[in-house]
């Protein structure tokens, strides 16, 4: 099995990177560099999922790909 996808981006308007995992509702995470928001998102995703498991609610496989734009 394939892992989720992370979108991490820089954030202006909180002064540093967002970390998100489009499969997974509402899981995203915020650190100082792009590193610090990937180990927290990771975290995150570990809660999400076993939040998800404990409640007996579906856990999505992962779909979500990004699109690549070829340049030239």
């Amino acid at each position: 099995m394939k892992d989720y996808h992370i979108n991490i981006f820089f954030s202006e308007e909180d002064g540093g990177y967002i970390a998100d995992i489009p499969d997974l509702k509402a899981c995203s995470a915020f650190g100082v560099t792009p590193e610090e928001a990937l180990k927290e998102v990771e975290a995150a995703k570990a809660a999400w999922l076993e939040a998800a498991q404990q409640a007996g609610k579906p856990i999505p496989p992962p779909k979500y790909r990004p699109v690549i734009y070829e340049v030239g």
